[in-house]
């Protein structure tokens, strides 16, 4: 694993690095190229997802990289549409196909999908898949605090992460402290925003760049990493890539962290989960 990165234990006895490179939105003519720059710049932890259509692409860059498999941590996603049990199993085999892969390091189920009611049967599924080794860590993505309550009284298997919308607009503080008081790592998309509103111009944030000579977007990936959140942006640019990564050499203070936590005013700017079906 890249040094600089710091990793965080998960409730199942694996470690996860705290920053990675997500390719949500990442064409996938383009993946190959852009997650072979990632690995590259020192990148280790790749989350796709099987509606991303690009699983393939990362799996020929992984292949090329020359890096070794047990220095990689790759995640990828259960669709909606493949919620169940045979369903469930069909699209895990399908997505180790397309990486190229014996097992990943973590396997999400990707929406709650509520108006399906599949996500109990397709938990119990993940489940199979890590008792197979397959998937050496499980968890679930955008699940809100009844879902999650249900799963782990139903099944008495709680997930290893809860992947959510997490931002300094939107931070989720009942979700995110519901999973982490159930032993459950919290991993933030959309880290900055998603570009949506103006998270980069905010006087705390750039206040906070001029005084560690940082640009905005490093300060809130820090924010993220000292707040215990794992964290993935992503970019298609080899120089914002490295950028991205190069936010070890810094910390920003309590009075800068509790500055840009208190931009929250409950901005999603992704789907509501309850609303994803």
């Amino acid at each position: 694993m890249t040094n600089s990165v710091p990793t965080i234990a998960l409730n199942d006895g694996h470690t996860i690095p705290q920053l990675g490179f997500g390719v949500f939105k990442v064409e996938p003519t383009e993946t190959t190229r852009i997650v072979s720059d990632a690995l590259e710049v020192g990148y280790r932890h790749i989350d796709t997802a099987a509606i991303y259509g690009n699983e393939e692409g990362v799996g020929k860059a992984l292949a090329t990289s020359g890096i070794d498999r047990s220095e990689l941590f790759i995640t990828t996603k259960l669709w909606n549409d493949d919620q169940g049990t045979q369903s469930a199993l069909d699209a895990f085999d399908a997505s180790l196909e397309k990486l190229g892969l014996d097992y990943v390091d973590l396997y999400l189920i990707h929406w709650p999908t509520p108006a399906k009611d599949r996500y109990v049967e397709s938990w119990k599924t993940l489940a199979q898949i890590r008792e197979s080794g397959r998937a050496r860590s499980i968890g679930v993505s955008n699940f809100l605090v009844p879902h999650l309550e249900r799963i782990i009284s139903e099944t008495d298997v709680v997930p290893a992460v809860n992947q959510i919308e997490l931002h300094p607009a939107g931070q989720q503080a009942e979700v995110a402290a519901f999973s982490r008081q159930h032993g459950m790592q919290i991993e933030a998309w959309g880290p900055l925003g998603q570009g949506k509103y103006p998270l980069l111009e905010e006087p705390v944030v750039t206040a906070a760049a001029e005084a560690h000579g940082k640009t905005p977007a490093q300060v809130v990936i820090r924010w993220h990493l000292q707040s215990g959140n794992i964290v993935f942006p992503k970019s298609n640019r080899r120089e914002r890539m490295a950028e991205n990564f190069d936010v070890f050499d810094f910390e920003l203070s309590n009075t800068e962290l509790a500055t840009i936590t208190a931009l929250e005013r409950g901005g999603r700017v992704g789907s509501h989960p309850n609303e994803v079906n």
